[in-house]
């Protein structure tokens, strides 16, 4: 299933990269695949079956935030369901809630819960709402009210570093990164794992793995080297070891599913 891809209100664009809806009417049991992409996120779902996180076998709460998906993981849906996912940049962790990425890489942090009484109130209140644009509408409002009083703490430095990869497609010197910044590399990377969980170069090869996925996925290509190539892999081995590391398969196999 493809979600919905929804661009973020300008008021959060610097914070939120996509808004992702999953939408289901049907009673079939829906099994959702995902992948590294290098940005953790906000989920909110209203589900009327289970709503459980394979492999680890995990049911979530209605509201969560989760850290880089590093191994290839599925959540698998039972009934109707409406999910909305607010996709962070990943710098937004540790800024805005005080979490250590690192500690949630794999791993979610659950929000509705009593003692965190904003989003206890919030998870109420969009049980309550029927329709997806009125529930991105209150969290939209939602969000920007907690960045706003909190945005001032970024590490601009680490922020643009990340924006850069992203615009290279993961295609870029780290070094060279760094140098931009004035910072010595062991300083830059100290500081973009502590801001964001992963190395750059970690989340440089997820970047570059994320845009050569989307072509994989699309079919758009008469050969797995015009990806190679395109994507900058040293080679197909290269491209293959790196896909496997991230889904858990090969190209090839993938593209027969």
């Amino acid at each position: 299933m493809k979600p919905q891809i929804i661009s973020p209100d300008t008021s959060i664009a610097l914070f939120v990269k996509a808004i992702l809806v999953f939408e289901s009417q049907t009673n079939d049991c829906v099994n959702l695949p995902f992948y590294a992409d290098g940005y953790p996120g906000l989920l909110f779902q209203r589900c009327y079956g289970d709503f459980t996180i394979k492999p680890h076998d995990k049911k979530m709460s209605k509201i969560f935030l989760y850290g880089q998906t590093i191994k290839p993981i599925s959540i698998d849906v039972k009934g109707p369901f409406q999910i909305i996912v607010f996709q962070f940049y990943p710098f937004v962790l540790r800024t805005f809630w005080g979490i250590s990425p690192e500690s949630i890489n794999d791993d979610c942090y659950d929000l509705d819960t009593p003692s965190n009484t904003t989003f206890h109130q919030l998870t109420g209140t969009l049980s309550s709402f029927s329709t997806t644009e009125n529930s991105i509408q209150l969290l939209t409002q939602s969000l920007l009210s907690f960045f706003d009083s909190k945005k001032n703490k970024l590490d601009f430095s680490i922020q643009r570093a990340i924006l850069e990869i992203i615009e290279n497609q993961g295609q870029i010197i780290i070094k060279e990164i760094a140098k931009r910044e004035a910072l010595n590399i062991r300083t830059f990377e100290r500081r973009f794992l502590k801001e964001t969980g992963i190395s750059a170069k970690q989340f440089a090869k997820m970047v570059q793995f994320q845009a050569a996925f989307k072509q994989l996925n699309s079919k758009d290509f008469r050969k797995i080297t015009e990806i190679v190539y395109e994507y900058g892999f040293s080679d197909q081995s290269h491209f293959i070891r790196v896909f496997k590391t991230f889904t858990g398969t090969t190209p090839a196999s993938f593209n027969k599913k």
